[in-house]
């Protein structure tokens, strides 16, 4: 059996692959990982905590159908493991992570499968502060899930209790305005008028209320979850929809989160896609201006355009490279104490003010730098030039067999050889679906799509 966690906690089609007895089995191994009553918490968790008080966690979830009999067995496993449970029912992931912080809490979790379709689902774990687990984490969970402790029995300090928190999204909605400067009695979007897509998904309440509060003019889609409709032809991974309401609206600009809404894309009053790789270039020249661009530096993912590398190099700014899932964008700014990063997908990390990516943080931003400089989103999109990027999703293979196939090799070799310095070949393994994922980046769009179109059909042969 293969390791449990994937790259964004654990997911799978809920029912099947993730059920509500592997959902509670998570959540008592999690509880005694985490919580720090046993020997094998992970280092200070229980710091702060006074000596008899029970550990706390907050559960939060999207609105996906699948979510409450999985926050119930969730709830259930902590509960009887003697952890107090704070209920923020349907909130964003990145809230569920601040919140863990904000409320001094020793874990969090979250059920979300983010931009996957509905029939998916997926638990992940937010360690104190509100941090992301290390690797050595989730392995200890998993043993513990291998190896349960005998049934029955009353915890040491008793059974947790269950209390409704979701008034606490408030905190988190004071939380984001409060990142911009003079918000308090300001309205620094005034005047702007904003289409934003929740994706039918956790952020369909507080986002829309989060841009009318910083000034905005709102027109809402994909505000209406009922359970089954979470990403559907909508969102960050659907955006025609959104491109056609800003142009039928003649919005300023449009903000398209997925269904848990740590990711955001963005959309110009043209109707033109701004990427995640054109909202850290804009946030890049934004920080360092202020001069809060710590070491002059950005972390990007080996899926970022080239377009992006070349415009930061040439401005003075560093880039770090990782390879993609924005765990490893984070540890990499962790590890350089940087302020900004993120991924192509509108996974945006801005660390001065959140421990995950957060696509509700991030649009604030992005639309306050636009209105303070008085300049339409397109025309600051425009400080990067976009190689054509051409990425091909490759179903029912292997992954496995990608690193270790001699015709992938030899076909990516081919590749690069006739690209030379003018482009890139990336082929990788999904971390979050059954997918391949092949990406083609050169001068010219013709030859891209057809290098990509090869290897494609070269992964296809593992079937």
């Amino acid at each position: 059996m293969g390791r449990l966690f994937g790259t964004d906690g654990v997911r799978g089609v809920a029912g099947r692959d993730l059920t509500a007895r592997l959902a509670m089995g998570l959540a008592v191994a999690g509880a005694g990982v985490l919580s720090g009553t046993g020997p094998s918490a992970t280092g200070a968790v229980a710091a702060g905590r006074p000596p008899g008080r029970r550990p706390a966690a907050v559960v939060g979830r999207d609105p996906r159908t699948s979510g409450e009999f999985l926050e119930a067995a969730v709830v259930a496993g902590l509960a009887s493991s003697g952890v107090d449970v704070l209920r923020l029912g349907v909130i964003p992931t990145p809230a569920v992570a601040y919140l863990t912080y904000a409320l001094d809490v020793d874990f969090g979790v979250m059920l979300s499968a983010s931009h996957n379709p509905a029939p998916d689902n997926g638990i992940k774990f937010f360690a104190r502060g509100g941090q992301k687990l290390p690797d050595e984490a989730e392995d200890e969970i998993e043993r513990k899930l291998a190896d349960p402790p005998s049934a029955g029995g009353v915890p040491e300090l008793g059974f947790g209790r269950v209390t409704d928190a979701s008034g606490e999204r408030e905190r988190y909605l004071d939380h984001l305005l409060s990142t911009l400067p003079g918000t308090g009695g300001s309205a620094p979007l005034a005047g702007m008028r904003v289409v934003v897509d929740c994706a039918h998904g956790a952020a369909y309440e507080i986002a829309p209320r989060m841009l009318r509060r910083a000034g905005a003019e709102v027109i809402c889609i994909g505000t209406e979850p009922n359970g089954d409709n979470i990403n559907s032809g909508c969102g960050s991974t659907h955006l025609d929809t959104l491109k056609a309401a800003v142009v039928a609206h003649g919005a300023d600009a449009g903000i398209a989160h997925d269904g848990d809404a740590d990711r955001c894309l963005a959309v110009d009053a043209d109707g033109k896609v701004v990427d995640g790789d054109q909202i850290l270039a804009v946030l890049a020249f934004a920080l360092k201006d202020a001069r809060r661009l710590a070491d002059d530096t950005v972390v990007v993912t080996v899926m970022s355009n080239l377009g992006l590398r070349l415009t930061l190099q040439d401005a003075g700014i560093t880039v770090v490279e990782t390879p993609v899932g924005d765990r490893y964008v984070l540890a990499a700014m962790r590890e350089g104490n940087f302020a900004l990063g993120g991924e192509q997908s509108g996974h945006i990390i801005l660390l001065d003010h959140a421990t995950t990516g957060d696509g509700l943080l991030t649009s604030l931003h992005l639309l306050a730098t636009a209105a303070e400089r008085g300049q339409p989103l397109g025309e600051l999109a425009k400080v990067m030039t976009r190689y054509p990027q051409v990425l091909i999703s490759v179903p029912g293979v292997d992954k496995s067999l990608v690193a270790s196939s001699p015709e992938i090799a030899d076909a990516v070799g081919a590749a690069a050889t006739e690209l030379g310095d003018s482009g890139r070949v990336l082929v990788r393994p999904s971390g979050t679906e059954q997918l391949v994922r092949v990406m083609v980046e050169a001068v010219d769009s013709g030859q891209a799509q057809r290098l990509a179109g090869t290897l494609a059909d070269v992964v296809r042969g593992l079937a």
